[in-house]
């Protein structure tokens, strides 16, 4: 039963709709649509090279001695200062161990004591002839050996201090640190190999990568002269995908100085303060630079263009009103909104601005210009 209610239902919305579009045709009244002129003006063209960001300085936190990781003292992701406690491992057995390279060293020092004031005895005993000369010179082989035995543990002592340091993994710089690879209670076997922990990215200046042939570059470094171009190497504009709320330049700072063989091109960085913390080591972007000023560049909405099979086409409005699909080849984005058209418009022509699906080739329209 519903289902017949709701298939009568249609039938009546179809048969309404039908005598709406016979009555729009019979009145004979073209609908109104926005439409705009094509403009002219002086820009500037661009030629954009893939590129991609690093940190400024990335470095793996690794443990380095054997035994049970015992905290993680820090939210993942978060921002660190230099010298912030990141993880600490069990450390009992070296701590022992310094304890034990202390005692040694106190004990050396205590023979280097004696031996010392022994050996001085020896020498004011000489002068009388109440020792031997055999005796003076046992004496100072056995203040030096006492001497040694003090430097072998002074660098033992040093080595069981560095090996506790190990036991606590701090920021190197500052910077975001990565979720940890292990939980607290996990077995870390790093005395054989370093054990990665985290990494931490000092991202508060990020490096911009790109790659350009030898031709390109001989035209930006000619480029550079014209002060029209406005081309400047430390504000390079840089471009991504995923629009950012803040603009981003890149500061030339590196240039190979050979061509990668294989490629053909030369290897370029530009550094990019990164001060609100919206980029991150490996985005993808794009690096722009000036190429040529057009004086008559052709410009349209860019929202007006649309893309089927054969490409990009806007929709014209002629003289008698009528809308005539137009294929068309574009170039860049100018003020981002206009596209510049390079073949396929006129100045002054008028073509639709928005509503493109309800027009189509042959249909009249009444034309409302906007601007």
């Amino acid at each position: 039963m519903r289902t017949k209610i709701l298939a009568a239902a249609t039938a009546l919305l179809a048969l309404a709709a039908c005598h709406k579009s016979d009555k729009e045709a019979a009145s004979g009244q073209a609908p109104t649509i926005d439409v705009a002129q094509v403009v002219t003006d002086t820009v500037t063209l661009h030629t954009v090279y893939p590129g991609y960001l690093t940190a400024n300085n990335e470095v793996d936190l690794v443990a380095r001695v054997d035994g049970y990781l015992t905290s993680k003292p820090y939210e993942k992701g978060s921002f660190v200062k230099k010298g912030t406690v990141l993880f600490t491992i069990e450390s009992r057995n070296y701590a022992d161990a310094v304890a034990r390279a202390q005692a040694e060293l106190a004990d050396a020092r205590s023979s280097y004591a004696y031996n010392s004031k022994n050996y001085a005895a020896m020498q004011e005993a000489l002068k009388s002839d109440a020792v031997s000369q055999m005796e003076v010179l046992q004496s100072k082989n056995a203040m030096e050996a006492a001497q040694a035995s003090i430097d072998q543990a002074q660098a033992a002592l040093k080595q069981a201090q560095t090996t506790l340091g190990y036991c606590t993994v701090r920021a190197p710089f500052d910077g975001h640190v990565t979720d940890a690879a292990y939980d607290v209670g996990a077995y870390l076997a790093g005395s054989g190999a370093p054990v990665k922990l985290a990494t931490i990215y000092d991202d508060a200046i990020m490096a911009a990568n790109f790659s350009i042939d030898a031709t390109a570059l001989a035209k930006i470094e000619a480029n550079a002269k014209n002060p029209a171009l406005g081309i400047d190497m430390t504000k390079i504009p840089l471009i991504f995908d995923d629009p950012l709320p803040h603009q981003y330049t890149a500061d030339l700072s590196y240039m190979s100085p050979a061509l990668d063989k294989s490629t053909g091109t030369m290897r370029m960085q530009g550094d990019v303060n990164n001060p609100y913390g919206e980029l991150r080591s490996g985005m993808y972007l794009k690096v722009k630079f000036p190429d040529q000023i057009l004086d008559n560049a052709l410009l349209v909405k860019d929202a007006a263009i649309g893309t089927d099979q054969s490409g990009k086409f806007v929709y014209v409005v002629n003289d008698s009103n009528k809308v005539e699909s137009r294929s068309i080849h574009v170039s860049e984005l100018v003020a981002d909104t206009m596209r510049v058209v390079t073949s396929g418009l006129k100045p002054g022509e008028r073509y639709v601005t928005k509503a493109l699906l309800k027009v189509r080739d042959g249909m009249t329209v009444s034309p409302r210009l906007v601007k």
